[in-house]
């Protein structure tokens, strides 16, 4: 129990840093612009540090080395992503919606988890209500509706290769978890009510 509340104390100490850099850049980028997709933005990694902070502790991590590299995985490949010089087929306006809309979903599935929330596959307890009666993961729905946006806005073969391996990461992610929570009972349950992963009649 020693060694697990350090590496607790440890692993909230180093998200809580890293995110509170990123959400200053962040913070400054928007600042610059004045566009309402970066103050989202700002809203949404500012959350992973509240949240990181508080969050409960959890019953059961998945410590494995598969979850770790595909945690990583999934959350490196947006600092990689790069505007590109290639023209959108699509409109400005319409590319900033698809961002917002994805980032609104983020937010919303945060505050939802509420202490609930973590990184790594782990069981901090079972959250069903608000998104989460549509879909078990919406947070992830939300990042892949963003990255979509961000993709159709600056559209490039390194945007397409990052963003495929850091989304798929992020599915197999989202499948880890679930495989840690199986253990709960009331996990179980709210599967059977909810059975789509990620999109409602799709997967």
């Amino acid at each position: 129990m020693g060694r697990d509340r350090v590496c607790d104390v440890c692993a909230r100490a180093l998200v809580g840093t890293l995110f509170t850099l990123l959400s200053i850049k962040i913070l400054a980028e928007f600042l610059r612009t004045g566009h309402i997709t970066g103050l989202l933005l700002l809203a949404s990694e500012a959350l992973v540090v509240i949240l990181t902070i508080l969050r409960r502790r959890a019953q059961f991590v998945d410590r494995s080395v598969a979850a770790a590299v595909v945690t990583t995985l999934s959350m490196v490949g947006p600092p990689l992503l790069q505007t590109a010089s290639t023209l959108s087929p699509l409109p400005d306006a319409l590319t900033a919606v698809i961002s917002a809309l994805g980032l609104i979903i983020v937010v919303v599935g945060k505050l939802t988890l509420g202490r609930s929330f973590g990184l790594v596959p782990a069981n901090r307890g079972v959250v069903v209500g608000g998104p989460y009666t549509f879909v078990r993961h919406p947070i992830y729905t939300g990042y892949l509706i963003t990255h979509a946006g961000f993709l159709l806005a600056h559209p490039s073969l390194w945007n397409v290769i990052v963003l495929v391996v850091g989304d798929v990461a992020l599915v197999v992610r989202a499948l880890m978890e679930e495989r840690t929570l199986s253990a709960d009972e009331a996990y179980r349950g709210y599967c059977q009510r909810v059975e789509w992963h990620l999109v409602p009649g799709v997967f």
